[in-house]
């Protein structure tokens, strides 16, 4: 009997385990080289304060790009696996929102797709720029 309990505290021991390693990968800055974007994501702890505009509070993160001062805030997100989080994101005015997915590829990538609602776009040099579908970020260490 001794043995069974033993057994079962370590199986229960190692899902915990795993639970925390799902969610650990969607913590930390993420940038796209291409277009100068970058999200700002911690989807554990749901505590990421833009800097631009901290009235907003804590949140699960946020899109912003080095050309624009506007951000898209992630307003949810829930993890579904240790690989993909769906996510919510609306912009600064509220005005815009949109849905997407956030797969991590390993080796410190991510693709973020849209799945629906309105496109991500940024300002640069006055003019809207839509971001693309499917836009790929590496983790660094934030700037």
């Amino acid at each position: 009997m001794k043995k069974l309990i033993a057994v079962f505290v370590l199986i229960l021991a190692t899902l915990q385990i795993f639970a925390q390693n799902k969610e650990e990968n969607f913590k930390g800055y993420l940038y796209n080289e291409e277009f100068q974007v970058f999200m700002k994501i911690n989807f554990v702890d749901n505590n990421v304060v833009s800097e631009a505009q901290p009235i907003f509070g804590e949140m699960p993160g946020y899109f912003g790009a080095k050309r624009d001062g506007r951000e898209w805030f992630i307003t949810n997100a829930k993890v579904t696996n240790a690989k993909t989080a769906k996510i919510e994101i609306t912009n600064d005015y509220g005005s815009e929102d949109l849905t997407a997915t956030l797969s991590y590829n390993g080796n410190d990538t991510f693709t973020l797709t849209q799945t629906g609602g309105s496109r991500l776009k940024i300002a640069v040099n006055r003019k809207w720029v839509k971001m693309p579908m499917k836009l790929d970020f590496k983790r660094q260490k934030e700037e």
